[in-house]
């Protein structure tokens, strides 16, 4: 019997989400997030975060200054994730919402961003106070959809509150791509402060429950519990059980339910959810089967009290993702060639998978290792109309020259730390993973036979020759889509 190609029958892996909700109240990020995102929790390796936020501070100056520099919120992510290898891939924001996602550096060559939006449902729609963000991407072959969503308050607006669940729903079209119905995507996260109330039970009531920690009661007059049970579409989307206590409201810098005059009762008004496609049956309707080689376990599911900067809990889940991924190798493999110095240019080789759709706006950047996002770029190049290519063949791409007006790689050198990356405009996110060789002002002597780095070993090798050290770095490409 012939052997198995391992490279047409991957196998199988787990990968851990994090996901994050917090309506933040407009508060600025506090010194320490490490509980909110498991930092120290033993045996937990995180490969995924995903981080939405609502209520950011969206007055007129801070839109501007988020506008030219990066939000509070998304500096202070970056700031703490990136020494821990992971990278912004992906960002939305519209007013107070805001949604990321962080990946650790070895799975970069299997994500590829293919749409980023917003549906404002504020003010009949035109207003982003109300709504939600998305970002649609897939994760070794597989089509994710992540929503962050903020719905109307006040326990009167139920109906409303699943009016904009089903037009943040209708919204997500994605005609441009293969799968252009989100129902059909093969998983969507959706979570966010979605403002669902408890009925019938007075202040009272529901205070002493939540006291003695006897949830039971009032999980059945809570208004999400409710609605599930009566609308097909909203059951298919699975929850965690509340075993923490109401995320709402309390009084800002403490852990004590609402003390104001209005009293509002304290509710689970923060939630995640998720549905994983379904596979229909010949002789079952509806279909009942998730898709083979992939399912979603919740391992976590908590709020977190100790934050009281605002007039919310955050709310965490932890997920593990077993997959079976349906692509096993990088679109695009990058190789700078011969010796390489400051002094002189740097040619550069990749080769492009048979199923990869290159473009005339394709490009090659320079990074350092470690790079927090996209936009921490040193230096690019334009690979050029004349270098758009098709199939696996090598193609090169030599440095510019000065009159083409374009950012030449050997006038910034390639400084010691840095890796080679590829992708498209307009920018948007990373698709897949290559490798580089980074090097100091000396030149780094060629190899009989190039090293490869895949995404399993280690993302950087430092090597000492004399007085000079050199970087052979993993390198990503990007796709800017």
């Amino acid at each position: 019997m012939a052997a198995t190609n391992p490279q047409t029958e991957p196998r199988s892996r787990t990968l851990s989400i994090h996901v994050v909700t917090w309506n933040v109240a407009s508060a600025a990020p506090p010194p320490d997030l490490s509980d909110l995102l498991q930092l120290h929790t033993p045996n937990l390796n995180l490969d995924v975060y995903v981080i939405g936020l609502q209520e950011m501070n969206c007055g007129i100056m801070s839109l501007l200054s988020d506008t030219a520099f990066e939000d509070p919120w998304s500096s202070f992510f970056m700031d703490v994730l990136s020494p821990l290898s992971f990278v912004k891939v992906s960002s939305v924001r519209m007013q107070g919402l805001l949604l990321l996602v962080f990946a650790k550096y070895q799975h970069l060559p299997f994500i590829q961003i293919l749409s980023a939006k917003s549906t404002p449902t504020g003010l009949f729609g035109y207003w982003g106070n109300k709504g939600g963000v998305n970002i649609f991407l897939k994760l070794y072959g597989y089509y994710v959809s992540i929503i962050n969503c903020h719905l109307p308050p006040h326990m009167a607006n139920n109906d409303q509150r699943l009016e904009h669940f089903d037009r943040i729903l209708e919204m997500q079209n994605f005609e441009a791509q293969d799968i252009p119905n989100i129902l059909d995507h093969d998983l969507i996260l959706w979570f966010g402060d979605m403002n669902f109330r408890i009925e019938d039970f007075g202040l009272h009531f529901v205070r002493e429950s939540i006291k003695h920690q006897c949830y039971s009661d009032l999980w059945e007059k809570d208004q999400l519990s409710i609605a599930k049970r009566h609308d097909p579409l909203l059951r298919e989307f699975q929850e965690g059980p509340l075993l923490f206590p109401p995320t709402y409201k309390f009084d800002k810098n403490s852990n004590n339910y609402d003390t104001s005059e209005k009293k509002r009762k304290p509710a689970w008004t923060d939630r995640i959810l998720w549905r994983l496609k379904r596979q229909p049956q010949a002789d079952c309707h509806p279909p009942t089967l998730p898709a083979p080689h992939f399912s979603l376990v919740l391992r976590s599911y908590v709020s977190h009290m100790m934050y009281s900067i605002s007039d919310h809990k955050p709310v965490t889940g932890t997920f593990d993702l077993e997959l079976k991924p349906l692509v096993s190798a990088p679109l695009i493999t990058l190789l700078p060639e011969g010796p390489c110095t400051t002094e002189s240019d740097l040619l550069i080789s990749y080769s492009l998978a048979a199923d990869f759709l290159s473009s005339p706006w394709d490009w090659i950047g320079l990074y350092k290792v470690g790079l927090r996002h996209i936009n921490d770029y040193v230096s690019y190049v334009w690979v050029g109309d004349n270098q758009v290519s098709f199939g696996d063949q090598l193609n090169q791409v030599p440095a510019p020259s000065p009159e083409l007006g374009v950012p030449r790689l050997q006038q910034v050198g390639l400084p010691e730390g840095c890796c080679l990356l590829e992708g498209t405009e307009p920018v948007s996110s990373l698709v897949t993973e290559s490798w580089a060789w980074g090097c100091g002002p000396d030149p780094l002597p060629v190899c009989p036979r190039p090293h490869r780095y895949t995404s399993a070993s280690a993302t950087s090798l430092r090597l000492r020759m004399g007085f000079s050290s050199f970087t052979i770095a993993t390198a990503c490409v990007l796709w800017w889509g």
